[in-house]
């Protein structure tokens, strides 16, 4: 089974939580998932109504699917439990929190799964050092061998 990561995720945000959500999907979406054709670019969580959920997730059209395919970048529902959701919108409120979509999986149920993650925007100067580190690390591992 294939994941897509969302890798700009990490790259933008310092994520304290993660949480794994279930999504509202038809079927040919989940056909095309399988197929890992999927895009995060400017993907983000919101509350409607209590509710969570994703906006602008492209899940490309399946290839063999008929006048019954889905529209690529419709709003698409998660599932959380009252508890999480609750928790995950206080947090909102704060300032500088949002919901940030992470990877999408199959469980070992095949359920179709989506781990998102709250996270706390990072400045320019963050992000550099965040690369800066990674450069040390590299370096470290390359000499260590």
């Amino acid at each position: 089974m294939s994941e897509i990561r969302n890798r700009s995720a990490y790259h933008d945000y310092f994520i304290e939580d993660k949480y794994d959500a279930g999504m509202v999907l038809l079927g040919t979406e989940v056909k095309s998932l399988r197929d890992g054709r999927a895009s995060f670019n400017d993907s983000y969580c919101y509350f409607h109504k209590g509710e969570l959920w994703i906006k602008s997730l492209h899940i490309a059209e399946y290839s063999h699917g008929t006048v019954n395919n889905h529209d690529p970048v419709r709003e698409r529902k998660l599932l959380l439990t009252k508890r999480e959701l609750r928790k995950l919108e206080s947090k909102i409120r704060e300032k500088g929190f949002s919901i940030v979509p992470l990877r999408i999986f199959f469980s070992s149920k095949g359920l179709v799964k989506m781990e998102i993650g709250l996270g706390k925007g990072k400045k320019q100067y963050d992000k550099r050092e965040t690369i800066k580190q990674r450069d040390t690390e590299r370096e470290m591992k390359r000499y260590l061998k």
